[in-house]
């Protein structure tokens, strides 16, 4: 595309020649200006590529100040066209940043070289704003903070970012030290580290913090951060300053010391649940012997023993059965708490496992209490994991009849309520109750209320309860009054068969 050129100048005859020359050369003249106030009309009407100005305007306006105004408004290169010039106007020549000179009389060659100069030198300008813009919009919208520093480490800019996190504004810390602004220290020690910058400037290599740096903001907030230095070279100069990069590193801190507590919790559960296996075993041995040898007393003793002696081997039996419970609670416990306890619904009948359940505590009480079970007609199929229905309804059970008077009664209820898809279990007794006070406490393993105390028991009955509801992504509730009873209501959701 042929560049449009308006020519300003105050001769004619020398107007029209310079014209000529420049259609001749390929150019189009857009028009010719004989003073600074015609100049600028032309160039608001027609918009040229380049001006060519004649510095010695006569009129009120010289071509200074015309390429002045012009400059101002337009994008436009100017050519300054002179003969002479004393030093004051040549400074304000100079000041309107012109992009060249030709000095009168000049030939065609002179003015081809001066104009492709200045439209030359005019677009790798415009183009250089262009990156330049582009380069600003790019650091200020960074979520990584920059700092750029000249050879000595002093401040030159600063984006938004680094802004945030040091506490500091781009013109306060323009010129400081950036040691100064980005003050860094060890997180460990709180001792100063090396600062990158320093190293750079040094080695005129990449450098990178260590591990475990903090930033120190102007607030005297501690920032853990990452970053790099690198150098800033110049073409011919070698290295002309620094830019860093660096980087909030507080989340990924944070994550990353979640991340190691959760491991080491879960390193501390396998070998919690290792020992509790390993400890339960070794006991059962010495706990089988002991009943073992009971039993053989008894046999071989026969009428020889008294009452009180038959009392004695009752109370052995007791006391093994007794621990026996604990350590097959504390195994289970040790497997939920380990997140290894097997969850494994299948499709299941309540009526018959109820059933069954009952039938084996009916065989062990005989008449000291009594169980009543009552439970919904025409109850869809639902799945459940079997084991873990009959741990938590053996659990609820065996407490109702342990905290019932000798006598009492103990109800076993179950409803489908089909709108919701869940089935209500209900265990009640009619036994000393629960204190009000102490029921949020209630599921915690070993907790037991202060009016049990005298009952034997492990405290992990009502937990393991729990841990086993909440598998079934159920609930479990409590209401008790005290010399009263206590009704225990769990809530598990079930999928019908279709």
């Amino acid at each position: 595309m042929e560049a449009k050129i308006l020519v300003v100048e105050d001769e004619v005859i020398v107007a029209r020649t310079i014209a000529s020359q420049l259609m001749q050369l390929g150019y189009t003249v857009v028009g010719t200006a004989s003073s600074g106030a015609a100049a600028i009309d032309k160039v608001n009407r027609t918009e040229p590529d380049l001006v060519l100005m004649d510095v010695m305007l006569k009129g009120e306006m010289d071509g200074i100040t015309a390429a002045s105004q012009i400059c101002s408004q337009h994008d436009i290169p100017i050519v300054f066209l002179t003969a002479y010039a004393d030093e004051n106007t040549l400074q304000r020549a100079k000041n309107t940043l012109p992009l060249g000179y030709i000095v009168k009389p000049f030939n065609s060659g002179e003015l081809r070289v001066a104009v492709e100069l200045a439209l030359f030198k005019h677009q790798v300008e415009k183009e250089l704003r262009t990156n330049q813009s582009y380069l600003a919009t790019l650091l200020h919208s960074m979520n990584d903070a920059v700092i750029a520093t000249d050879e000595q480490g002093l401040i030159t800019f600063m984006n938004p970012a680094a802004e945030g996190l040091t506490g500091w504004r781009e013109a306060e810390a323009s010129g400081k030290d950036i040691t100064e602004v980005l003050r860094l220290v060890d997180e460990v020690t709180d001792l100063p580290v090396e600062h990158p910058v320093t190293q750079v400037l040094q080695t005129q290599e990449v450098a990178f913090l260590k591990e475990f740096t903090a930033l120190i903001n102007r607030n005297g907030d501690r920032i853990p951060i990452g970053d790099s230095a690198s150098p800033l070279y110049r073409q011919l100069e070698g290295i002309g300053g620094v830019v860093v990069v660096f980087w909030d590193m507080s989340a990924y801190r944070q994550s990353e010391l979640l991340q190691k507590a959760l491991e080491t919790e879960q390193e501390l559960n396998q070998l919690k649940s290792q020992f509790i296996s390993t400890v339960s075993h070794e006991f059962r041995n010495p706990l089988a012997v002991i009943r073992t040898a009971s039993e053989l007393l008894e046999l071989r003793g026969g009428e020889m023993f008294d009452d009180r002696m038959r009392g004695y081997i009752q109370r052995i039996r007791d006391s093994v059965q007794q621990m026996n419970q604990l350590m097959e609670d504390v195994l289970i416990m040790g497997r939920v708490e380990a997140e290894r306890l097997p969850f494994n619904p299948a499709p299941i009948d309540l009526e018959p496992l109820c059933q069954d359940l009952l039938e084996e505590y009916s065989l062990n009480l005989s008449d000291s209490h009594e169980i009543i079970f009552t439970h919904s007609d025409d109850a869809p199929e639902t799945w459940m994991d079997k084991t873990l229905l009959r741990l938590i309804l053996s659990n609820l059970l065996n407490n109702a009849i342990k905290y019932s008077p000798t006598g009492g009664r103990v109800h076993l209820d179950y409803t489908y309520v089909l709108e919701q898809q869940t089935i209500v279990f209900k265990v009640q007794d009619q036994g000393i109750g629960i204190p009000q006070s102490e029921q949020a406490q209630l599921f915690e393993s070993f907790f037991r209320a202060s009016n049990a105390q005298l009952l034997q028991g492990t405290g992990l009955g009502l937990a393991i309860a729990k841990r086993c509801v909440e598998l079934h992504q159920g609930q479990i509730e409590v209401t008790s009054e005290l010399d009263v009873g206590t009704t225990f209501t769990v809530i598990l959701p079930y999928t019908a068969k279709v």
